[in-house]
């Protein structure tokens, strides 16, 4: 197995016009089969940085990723077919094989410039974690999150890294002008299996304590329980809802185990791999709540799935919420967060240092 790694192989992407497979010719030692794979960072020059969606289930329509692919590594990580696109492996390649959009920043000062712009709120970590390791050295989210701030200019934030401290001064300035949402994601307590699970991402307690800094600082913030792994993660589903409310969280929110694509081989490798006794479990109650497929593509259900497994769920988690004080009663969506609009009136495009005329 590769250390602090993911995935646990280097499946084929959907694109790609060579097949590959392992292959030991008996000369190399287990050490040196199973070397941790190096992380590497091609810089970028993206072609645009806002992305738009008009899907009903997700609740936003803007969103932006600095980066492509996550050094995180969780292995349910739906992103990963992205890769295949890069004629890249959704496996060890979308976590060892980065990307940094280093001109991001003078792309959405561009785009907030355009004549007729529309300010709507921007969601980041929607497909790539924005506090991922590498942003210690890149600082894109960071100078993106100036442009949004000095242009008053709505944004989400969802992320499994504490690294969001270092831009609390930001954030708690926008905050005050209702302009700001963070959400840490924390799938289990469990320390041992995050390890497995999310390799590089912040411990979960660490991400409780990230949560209450936010929430000291004055930031509006929640936490995702996401994914929720049947027979896996799901017990702990109170345990991580009431850490995070003892942290200063009031909104909250989960969604259901997703497998698309190349997602799919790569989860089902992993289980087997660790958990090899509960893996035709996990799967099984997957299925059974997806329809009998192992993936659910269409809106509205690929979030929660259907059946008596999401319904005890769903019951579970509004009675832990309510217990809490999470979510008010009238302010909720279908994953339990909080739909309360932040405030689009206040937003001015860049300045881009031309003089006043008046």
């Amino acid at each position: 197995m590769t250390k602090l790694r993911g995935a646990l192989s280097q499946i084929q992407g959907r694109f790609e016009t060579e097949a590959r497979s392992p292959f030991d010719d008996g000369w190399a030692g287990e050490d040196q089969i199973d070397e941790t794979f190096q992380t590497s960072v091609t810089e970028e020059r993206a072609r645009s940085i806002i992305a738009r969606n008009d899907s009903p289930d997700i609740p936003f329509e803007q969103s932006i990723n600095p980066y492509r692919g996550c050094e995180h590594g969780c292995i349910y990580c739906y992103a990963r077919p992205s890769h295949a696109y890069l004629e890249l492996s959704p496996g060890l390649d979308f976590e060892t094989k980065l990307f940094a959009k280093t001109n991001a920043v003078e792309l959405l000062k561009a785009e907030l410039s355009r004549k007729g712009y529309v300010p709507k709120p921007i969601a980041f970590g929607a497909n790539t974690d924005v506090y991922q390791p590498i942003e210690r050295r890149y600082k894109v989210m960071r100078g993106l999150l100036e442009v949004l701030a000095a242009c008053d200019h709505p944004l989400t934030i969802v992320t499994k890294s504490a690294l969001i401290e270092r831009d609390i001064d930001l954030l708690a300035r926008m905050a005050k002008k209702n302009l700001v949402k963070a959400f840490i994601s924390i799938t289990t307590l469990d320390h041992r299996l995050a390890r497995t699970l999310e390799p590089r991402a912040a411990s979960p307690q660490r991400r409780v304590d990230a949560l209450r800094a936010l929430a000291g600082a004055g930031i509006p913030c929640g936490v995702m329980v996401a994914p929720l792994i049947p027979a896996l993660t799901d017990q702990s589903l109170e345990d991580v809802i009431q850490a995070a409310a003892k942290a200063g969280a009031t909104m909250a929110g989960w969604i259901l185990l997703r497998l698309p694509n190349e997602v799919r081989p790569l989860f089902k490798e992993w289980l087997a791999a660790h958990y090899p006794q509960r893996a035709e479990h996990v799967i099984s109650i997957v299925r059974q709540s997806r329809g009998g497929r192992e993936n659910d593509p269409n809106f509205g259900s690929r979030m929660t799935g259907s059946g008596n497994f999401v319904d005890l769920i769903g019951k579970r988690f509004e009675l832990a919420c309510k217990r809490l004080g999470l979510n008010s009663e009238d302010n909720r969506d279908n994953q339990g967060a909080s739909r309360d609009r932040l405030d689009c009136s206040l937003f001015r495009p860049p300045d881009e240092g031309q003089m006043q005329l008046f």
